[in-house]
């Protein structure tokens, strides 16, 4: 009798290793595709925060970080680092007045276990007090030979980027090998419950099946929310143009070289032509010297255009025309691409998603008197005179029917 007992209970011992990589398989399901950023030196952690800060050399695109543990409690620069947008929704007073103060740029969220970010509070702390030391030092060092009389000192200054460190979307992630290694495993719990058993118990089946179902189904949501959605995208350029050197300092305006805005679908490029209208006169830039502008010379030499990389795209299926926007609609360039012209380097600040169209549409209210495009509308003037309606909104205007951005 307890030779059939020990009999019956071996398959299920034979194959208890089976079980243990189904569960190990099982927690990799559950945590590799946690997007989790390798334990990495706080020197090479700062790196990214380099983009748009420094330690004791004044601000950047963001506030000097030195002593900054001393200003702030340490459980609220955790928060914020790892995701200082959340606590400006919240309305915390800090960090709303930084949000303000440097000029509403994001900044993208860290995903940093809180001891990462100890170690990176403690490195800016430490190398803050080296610098403070190295400055002292470096006051006493003899400065440049002046130059011969009536030659001018050649400066080239550091170009500095004023633009958020670009967010790494799901950089640390591997979907499709997660997805693949998960379908794999979905599909041998399927076949062992139907055909081989090796595993008696089929909770572990059941277990793994439903588990298996989820994460492959949020790997598929996540995916198919970020389909042709590019926020924070900001490519290199073939040529270093500063939108805040241009739109701010110099207070041209965009449709001076978007021209083609308010008349057409696209913004477009300015042609090298409409470039040499400044730059016939201006040869050499205060940061980047003939570097750069002499790209636009070859251009116009060469006769080849240059190949500018769109920053702000849509999916094929969406439909967006820049003229019903901004003659029609009166939209200013700042609401959909952000504050450029505080920006030396084009980032995609808004998620251009439906979603945001749509909140957009809901809620505009429609320079409906002051258009002519409008005349024609009768129906909502009577409406409006009737006091029916007390103001129009893009909504009103049919602005969120399916067949006006997708057709």
């Amino acid at each position: 009798m307890i030779q059939r007992i020990s009999a019956r209970r071996n398959p299920f011992r034979r194959n208890h290793l089976f079980v243990f990589v189904f569960l190990v398989e099982l927690v990799f399901i559950l945590f590799a595709h946690t997007p989790v950023r390798a334990q990495e030196d706080p020197a090479t952690l700062f790196q990214v925060c380099a983009a748009c800060h420094t330690i004791g050399k004044g601000k950047l695109v963001g506030p000097d970080l030195q002593g900054i543990t001393e200003r702030r409690e340490e459980a609220w620069l955790i928060r914020f680092i790892r995701n200082s947008q959340l606590i400006i929704q919240e309305g915390d007073p800090v960090a709303v007045r930084l949000f303000e103060e440097y000029n509403k740029i994001p900044m993208p969220p860290n995903d940093l276990s809180d001891d990462q970010i100890r170690s990176l509070l403690k490195y800016i702390e430490t190398t803050g007090k080296q610098g403070t030391g190295n400055a002292g030092a470096a006051t006493a060092q003899p400065g440049p030979a002046a130059p011969p009389k009536g030659q001018a000192i050649s400066q080239k200054p550091a170009v500095t980027e004023e633009i958020p460190l670009p967010l790494e979307r799901n950089s640390n992630r591997n979907f499709l090998a997660i997805f693949l290694v998960t379908l794999l495993i979905f599909f041998l719990s399927i076949i062992d419950l139907a055909v081989t058993k090796l595993i008696k118990a089929r909770f572990i089946h059941v277990i793994i099946i439903l588990t298996a179902l989820f994460v492959m189904g949020e790997i598929v949501v996540v995916e198919a929310k970020s389909l042709g959605r590019q926020q924070y995208y900001s490519p290199d350029q073939p040529v270093k143009f500063s939108h805040k050197i241009h739109a701010g300092q110099n207070r041209i305006n965009c449709k001076y070289c978007h021209f083609t805005a308010e008349e057409s679908k696209y913004a477009g490029f300015p042609p090298v032509q409409l470039c040499m209208n400044c730059h016939s006169l201006v040869k050499e830039g205060k940061i980047t010297g003939t570097e750069e502008i002499s790209k636009i010379y070859k251009a116009l030499e060469t006769g080849k255009p240059i190949p500018w990389i769109r920053v702000h795209n849509l999916p094929d299926h969406s439909y967006f025309n820049h003229a019903q926007h901004v003659k029609v609609g009166k939209v200013t360039c700042n609401e959909c691409h952000g504050p450029v012209e505080k920006m030396d380097r084009i980032i995609q600040v808004n998620s251009l998603g439906m979603g945001w169209c749509i909140e957009c549409h809901r809620t505009r209210e429609v320079q409906f008197f002051d258009n002519e495009f409008y005349t024609r509308y009768t129906i909502m003037h009577d409406k409006i005179k009737s006091g029916e309606k007390s103001k129009v909104t893009v909504d009103d205007m049919g602005g969120t029917e399916c067949g006006r951005c997708h057709y």
